[in-house]
């Protein structure tokens, strides 16, 4: 079989994984949906919350209702981004472990079809649904911002863009492996339940780093899915320093806002900076898709060796 042909049977086979995900409704809305509601309810619910904790960190200084909401705004969908790049790559591998359950992978490994050419469709699949959710929730995050107070350059807009691609690239990588293991509808929903309560938190997309204990701060840190949280802060809120000190923010007051609310990110006392976060993602993401990639070929020795 030629690369031509690979190629062409795993976009096939990628289509294929795409259209039944699509083509369950139920999913789909599902899907889409969680990072939508998450983001109202924070608009609803939590945003007077946040308004007091930026104004208490500022120490008096009133803000211009535009900086301030903006800022807040920034915050509530950078959070949300951060976690639904990561949930919804666990909800889109359903297709794979429910081809498990009800035989359909079995089937088509029946016909003369290669074992990576259905290890490379489940995963790219898996990838273009989870990006395009998230840039869905994306659009709508900008929306919700440019409503309350938006001051983001066009290229903090296209940092964000790639932001939201590595994260959804690292929660496809981290599901595909997890979910290798799954042979249940019963375990990915369990799996699924278990990360949407647990990831937000030690992302830091729901609760600041710095209000950890300094132990608990630290191996946060370690964790890769930190810092596509870092990244998303960074270039969601860092242009709205320059509109606080012109306001009569202290530049004390605004390093320690964005300090404390993880826009500016220490690794055992050392700044981290944008770069590095950069590179710790893409590592990530790296090991990720060697790990699941030898868990595959190990798999496939076994099973040839039976």
């Amino acid at each position: 079989m030629t690369v031509k042909q690979d190629i062409k049977q795993i976009a096939a086979f990628t289509a294929r994984n795409i259209r039944l995900f699509f083509k369950d409704k139920g999913m789909f809305i599902g899907a889409l949906l969680s990072p939508l509601i998450i983001m109202v309810l924070y608009a609803l619910f939590l945003h007077r919350v946040f308004l007091q904790s930026f104004d208490s960190m500022l120490q008096g200084v009133t803000l211009a209702p535009k900086t301030i909401n903006g800022l807040v705004a920034s915050y509530e969908v950078s959070s949300v981004l951060a976690v639904c790049c990561v949930t919804v790559a666990f909800v889109a591998n359903l297709n794979m472990v429910a081809d498990k359950v009800n035989g359909s992978r079995a089937d088509i490994t029946v016909a003369p079809v290669k074992g990576h050419v259905l290890v490379l469709g489940y995963y790219f699949a898996t990838a273009v649904v989870t990006l395009a959710i998230c840039y869905i929730a994306m659009i709508a995050g900008f929306c919700y911002i440019a409503g309350m107070g938006w001051v983001m350059t066009a290229g903090e807009v296209f940092a964000v863009i790639l932001d939201v691609f590595l994260a959804g690239m690292f929660g496809t990588a981290l599901s595909s492996v997890v979910c290798y293991f799954l042979k249940s509808q019963g375990g990915i929903s369990a799996v699924s339940t278990i990360v949407a309560s647990v990831y937000g938190f030690i992302c830091g997309a729901y609760y600041p780093i710095s209000q950890f204990s300094k132990g608990m701060a630290n191996t946060i840190m370690c964790l890769p899915g930190t810092y596509c949280t870092g990244l998303l802060r960074t270039h969601f809120m860092s242009g709205y320093a320059s509109l606080m000190t012109v306001d009569g923010a202290q530049k004390a007051a605004v390093d320690g806002l964005l300090t404390g609310f993880d826009v500016k990110l220490s690794f055992f006392g050392s700044d981290v900076k944008a770069w590095a976060m950069y590179l710790v993602v893409t590592c990530a993401v790296a090991v990720l898709i060697a790990v699941f990639v030898l868990m595959n070929v190990l798999n496939k020795k076994r099973k040839t060796k039976v």
